[in-house]
């Protein structure tokens, strides 16, 4: 498939003591990043890291910078999508240990949008949805450049489109953002 998925590692872990989220062991007891790298390339992406964390290096993936840095995942998405180019980008938390192949590969085939993502109430999922750079990198710059960092809003702003879940499925997008998340 002509994709790129960037597995989004520059959060600083504050809630989980500073952990590098992606390489806490996984159910499967792997970490995280390395089953969702393990199951990405096996449905033909490449697997990039976005943002720069040298407890990742070993992965030996490349890394994609922030455009610009300091700005959160906005700045991640956007170097993501420059990455891209005209290929498709998939963005996914490094923190997300349930995500499997049919999710991911029914995400990809859904019905062209400039973004495709899950939506909750009135709350998008940006860090587990797929973009077409070339309807979004401008709005995604101009709103950087403005001082607006919400993925949120730029989701709206771009007329994302919702990928629909079952109640099963949702589940699967649970992340780890604090140590009680590992025991549920």
């Amino acid at each position: 498939m002509n994709a790129v998925a960037g597995i989004f590692v520059g959060g600083r872990g504050e809630r989980m003591g500073g952990a590098a989220k992606g390489l806490l062991a996984g159910p499967d007891g792997r970490p995280i990043i390395e089953s969702l790298r393990d199951m990405l390339t096996g449905l033909g992406l490449e697997v990039v890291l976005v943002g720069r964390d040298p407890r990742y290096d070993a992965l030996r993936l490349q890394a994609v910078d922030d455009e610009p840095g300091g700005i959160g995942p906005l700045g991640g998405l956007i170097g993501l999508l420059r990455h891209a180019g005209d290929r498709l980008a998939m963005a996914i938390a490094c923190d997300m240990p349930f995500v499997d192949a049919p999710l991911v590969g029914r995400l990809l085939g859904a019905p062209p949008a400039p973004v495709v993502a899950p939506r909750r109430g009135s709350l998008w999922e940006p860090l587990f949805a797929r973009y077409e750079p070339a309807k979004v990198l401008t709005a995604a710059r101009a709103r950087a450049s403005g001082g607006q960092r919400s993925l949120q809003g730029l989701l709206d702003d771009v007329e994302a489109r919702e990928f629909p879940l079952s109640e099963e499925e949702w589940p699967r997008l649970r992340d780890w953002d604090t140590p009680s998340d590992r025991s549920t």
